[in-house]
């Protein structure tokens, strides 16, 4: 019986030891400041990299077809890590949170469930940083607290945005009261 004991002792110490060092490096991998790597110096964006990876996913949506059949586009949203946390506690998304939406075609087809939209081709992506203090003065593509920009799927290093008034915030405009973000569609921001 004296020999379980120190035994025991051990294995929990190495339990404990092992699960501090294992919350201390995912501590580490995830950035300080989520816009590192997404965003210059100059305040240009490009779409993260591993972002499927390492973000968590925000929530869907399926833009209707013309002719009422399916789905047109779908898009699939993603938060940096940590922005969904800071959402749930202050009802805001915190500067350098960082969002990125993918926009696909869509392929309808007839299925045994019904008539069901897919996601197909990618189109691009639409990526915006939280930045309420006004980090890229002079910038179009920064304002109303936030950086907005389009990428096309060929071009993920490369917007193609000019001045995000004209080019982004018009499909925003309903959504102004909530710092510009559909948060209603976005379940997981709820408790």
């Amino acid at each position: 019986m004296k020999f379980w004991r120190p035994v025991g002792l051990a294995v929990a110490i190495s339990l404990v030891v092992g699960t501090v060092v294992a919350l201390a490096q995912m501590k580490a991998a995830a950035p300080a400041n989520p816009a590192t790597g997404v965003v210059d110096v100059r305040g240009q964006m490009r779409v993260p990299e591993d972002y499927r990876t390492l973000y968590q996913a925000l929530g869907n949506w399926a833009i209707a077809g013309e002719n009422g059949q399916g789905s047109r586009e779908m898009h699939a949203v993603y938060a940096s890590p940590g922005a969904i946390d800071a959402y749930r506690k202050t009802g805001r998304f915190p500067d350098g949170a960082v969002l990125v939406k993918e926009v696909f075609a869509t392929s309808t087809n007839e299925m045994t469930t019904g008539t069901v939209s897919h996601e197909d081709e990618l189109k691009g992506w639409f990526v915006m940083v939280k930045d309420s203090k006004g980090a890229h003065p002079g910038n179009p593509l920064w304002g109303d607290g936030w950086g907005w920009s389009w990428f096309d799927a060929d071009k993920p290093l490369k917007t193609t945005s000019t001045d995000y008034k004209t080019d982004c915030q018009a499909c925003h405009v309903p959504a102004q009261a909530t710092d510009w973000i559909y948060v209603k569609g976005y379940p997981v921001l709820r408790h």
